[in-house]
This record gives C-alpha cells, sequence and structure tokens, in this order.
C-alpha cells in the first residue's frame, strides 16, 4: 500500500469526521505515544464522539495522571488513527492490537523513517515530538486546548526531548511548551513527576547499568546492557527505564552511546545515542530500527555477545565516516 501524505488541516478534517476512534500507540509506550493519544482522545470526546486507546503494553503508571480509556471492545471501530508508530512493528501482537495494524487509517508521526503503513500520513521530521505535531491538528480541528490536554502534550514535548535538552529541540518546539503552558499545563509538577522522582526500582537498575558499563572503539562508543534477569525482579516499568538511554552518551569523550535492554522475550531493545558528528539513525536502520539522526533504536534477537557485535560492527563504519572527514 501506498500513503497519501497529507497537512495538519486535511488530518484535522479526517478526525473531526470520524466516528468511534480507535487509537493505536506502540508498544513499549514512551511519554510521546502516550500523551498523543491522551490528548487526542479528550479533543474528540470534547466534540461528543466516542474514543479509546489500544497499546500492546499496558500505560505504565508514570503516566497514569492521563487517565486514557482503554478500548474493551465496547463499539466497532470506524476510524484507526496511529500516533508516535513509524511501522508496524511497532505495534506488537498482544492485547488485539495486531487485528487493526493494517486498517490505519490516519497515522501521526515525526520519525523520517516512517514507512508509510496507513492510508494517510501526516509526518513532520523537524519536529521534535509528535506531540508538537499534535497540538498543531488539535487546534485545527477547533478544539481549545483544555489544562488536562496540555498536560498530555507537554508530557511528549519534554519526553521526547529528555528535558529538551536533545539536539532535536527547537524554537518551534520552546514555542509550542510556552504555548501548552498558557493553556494551563501545569509544568512543575510535571517536571517533578516525569523528571525528578525515581522509584528505587529504578535506582536499583540504574546501579546495575553502571556496574555494566564498557567502553569500545577507542572510548568513543559506552555500551550499558541489562538482562532480563536483571530488569524482571525489580518490577521497574519499562517507561522509568527510557532516560538511561541518555547515560552512556553523557560520558567525555564517547560519540556514541548504546544502551542494551533485554525484554521477557530474550530479544534486546537497543537505543542509540550520538552527538552531532554521528548518524544514529543511519546505525539503527541498518539492523532494521530507526528514528532520528542523534536518537535513534532498533530490536535484535541472539545473545548479548551477538547483539553487542553486531551494534559495534555497525557503529565501527559511522565512526570510519567520521575519520575520514576532512579537518575543518
Amino acid at each position: 500500500m501506498t500513503t497519501d501524505f497529507v497537512d495538519v488541516q486535511t488530518a484535522a478534517q479526517r478526525l473531526r469526521g470520524a466516528e468511534n476512534v480507535l487509537i493505536l500507540c506502540h508498544k513499549n509506550p514512551d511519554g510521546d505515544t502516550v500523551g498523543c493519544a491522551g490528548a487526542l482522545c479528550l479533543a474528540l470526546r470534547s466534540l461528543g464522539k466516542t474514543a479509546a486507546v489500544l497499546c500492546n503494553d499496558h500505560i505504565p503508571r508514570l503516566y497514569d495522571y492521563m487517565a486514557l480509556p482503554w478500548y474493551d471492545g465496547a463499539f466497532t471501530p470506524g476510524f484507526v488513527v496511529a500516533v508516535d508508530v513509524a511501522g508496524t512493528q511497532l505495534f506488537g501482537d498482544r492485547n488485539g492490537i495486531a487485528a487493526y495494524a493494517e486498517q490505519v487509517r490516519l497515522c501521526i508521526d515525526h520519525h523520517a523513517s516512517n514507512s508509510g503503513f496507513a492510508y494517510e500520513t501526516l509526518v513532520d521530521a523537524t519536529a521534535a515530538a509528535a506531540c508538537e505535531i499534535m497540538t498543531r491538528v488539535i487546534e485545527a480541528m477547533g478544539v481549545a486546548l483544555t489544562p488536562a490536554i496540555a498536560g498530555c502534550l507537554y508530557t511528549g514535548l519534554a519526553t521526547d526531548t529528555g528535558g529538551f535538552r536533545f539536539s532535536t529541540t527547537t524554537a518551534e518546539t520552546h514555542r509550542v511548551a510556552a504555548h501548552l503552558m498558557d493553556c494551563g499545563a501545569n509544568v512543575a509538577w510535571l517536571n517533578q513527576r516525569l523528571f525528578e522522582t525515581r522509584s528505587r526500582a529504578r535506582m536499583q537498575i540504574e546501579l546495575a547499568a553502571l556496574q555494566s558499563l564498557q567502553y569500545f572503539l577507542d572510548g568513543r562508543c559506552a555500551v550499558v546492557a541489562l538482562t532480563w534477569d536483571q530488569i524482571e525482579p525489580t518490577g521497574v516499568a519499562a517507561a522509568e527505564l527510557e532516560d538511561l538511554t541518555s547515560l552512556p552518551r553523557s560520558i567525555e569523550g564517547v560519540k556514541v552511546g548504546l544502551t542494551l535492554r533485554q525484554q521477557k522475550d530474550g530479544s534486546f531493545k537497543i537505543s542509540v545515542r550520538t552527538d552531532e558528528d554521528v548518524d544514529a539513525c543511519a546505525i539503527a536502520r541498518r539492523l532494521g530500527g530507526g528514528g532520528h539522526a542523534r536518537a535513534a533504536g532498533c530490536e535484535l534477537s541472539g545473545n548479548l555477545d551477538y547483539t553487542r557485535q553486531a551494534l559495534l560492527t555497525e557503529v565501527e563504519k559511522e565512526l570510519k565516516k567520521l575519520d575520514a572527514k576532512p579537518a575543518e
């Protein structure tokens, strides 16, 4: 199927005309996919429409203030929309979500690697978060941004930019954040909740991550690896592990930071973070993933040694490209 790329006004028109809307998040949901879903669901319900959210995994407790209405089969979806989902492989296969993965009428996303799986796609790769795009869509729908909607949108904006620290953050990102504050988003409370509150389980995992830290390729690549046997006993939520991805890259002299997180099925969820000279998306794309120039990811099957070596092989290619560049 070839998707039709649409603009904000067209996406808003489609949503205003939709009934019985099912909103799909990506598996291992983060603040951006959850924030988009929460904001859109509230916006649709304010228009008197039936809407609910479905995800392969439970929504992390970290985001329970959004109180997302879970799809329980009470209505037959007439319009399926995906938010912050770059490809069908990111939906998963639990909770019946696979039945709707091929029925997505509209996808709203900010990944340049979006595969175009939906009938229509609104993608803006210059946006720091899908919630940045969703803000424009909801207002184009003629829906006022209530404090609750603004709070959902701010969640996605703040988490996907690492508290506005990542290189994807633009002046427009800050303008959108300021607008959400004007609309009533309680940013002081949200920032404390999202960035300054850690469970004991999260602290236990951070200790394990630091103990696993290794350097490769002349110290220019740092790797953190967590196995399921380390993660599972703590009961830590996946959402609490997202900010660990910045840890290896934050070390002085490191060009590429890799975080390897084993999942229950044995596969590894990989996060790639790079500085401005190295293309993170190129590394992830060659391993079946994608993302952004400085932040990307993929999933790999195999044991830890195999997974780590597969990644290092691709990282080395990008570092060689960097070395081959003429000095400025």
